[in-house]
């Protein structure tokens, strides 16, 4: 699913630039309220929240950070992401320099109320997979916009029920064998073209995936910028996923 749901999180930077050469730098596929920059730094190594990041046409880089993912004794998964999310944030704002931004973010698995981190062995792995298949479970991705300079904090929470099917052993024996599921937080990635672990996806593909684009933008236009107005379509493309739900997370719905 995301990369491990790449529980080490997201970061981008946004440092200051003028609002009347973002079009020419950037096509037009980022909008501001003409006082922020629009440069980012992705602190993740994650491909596919790479490539998700990339739809909104802007220049970044990486820069990983580290914090403690432990989950607290009962904390639901929510909380759980949404304050991994702010701590991510906050940790690397000694790094921001003046006009700079930050945005975390952070993605895990839950199932009946249960965090699921990566796996430890193969066992574990066919484990997970296991108790999964056949049902649905949920994953979380929280967003977190900061401003360390004035202090101000944007955060949003995706959330998507996953309806997993009904793979055999011998399946998860075959994907468990590609290496794949030791990064990956559950022990899947959606995207994986021969497992194909999950079927009839209603929610927000972007999200299981790791970073949901829409909820991003809102956050962004919670403090005054924001993506293109095309970017649910270039997503949707993407992930060659036909998405029901952007229209109502832009409005704010869910």
């Amino acid at each position: 699913m995301l990369e491990s749901l790449d529980i080490s999180g997201a970061f981008l930077l946004i440092k200051g630039w003028r609002a009347d050469n973002l079009s020419n730098l950037f096509g037009g596929s980022l909008r501001n309220n003409g006082k922020h920059s629009v440069h980012l730094i992705l602190a993740s190594n994650s491909p596919r929240r790479k490539e998700l990041l990339r739809l909104g046409g802007l220049d970044f880089r990486i820069l990983p950070a580290d914090v403690d993912e432990t989950p607290r004794n009962a904390e639901p998964a929510d909380r759980y992401v949404l304050r991994l999310a702010e701590t991510k944030a906050r940790a690397v704002a000694s790094q921001a320099e003046q006009g700079e931004w930050i945005v975390a973010a952070d993605t895990t698995v839950a199932d009946r109320e249960q965090i699921l981190g990566k796996p430890v062995d193969a066992a574990d792995a066919m484990g997970m997979l296991l108790n999964l298949r056949g049902r649905e479970h949920q994953v979380y991705t929280a967003v977190a916009v900061f401003d360390p300079h004035t202090g101000r904090m944007q955060t949003e929470l995706a959330a998507t029920n996953v309806p997993m099917r009904a793979y055999s052993r011998q399946e998860i024996q075959e994907y468990i064998a590609t290496g794949d599921p030791f990064d990956k937080a559950g022990s899947y990635a959606i995207q994986h073209p021969e497992f194909h672990p999950v079927e009839a996806l209603s929610g927000c593909y972007a999200n299981v995936v790791g970073l949901p684009l829409c909820h991003l933008d809102r956050a962004l236009r919670g403090l005054g910028i924001s993506f293109s107005d095309d970017l649910p379509e270039k997503c949707q493309v993407h992930l060659q996923f036909d998405c029901t739900v952007y229209p109502q997370v832009q409005k704010g719905e869910i």
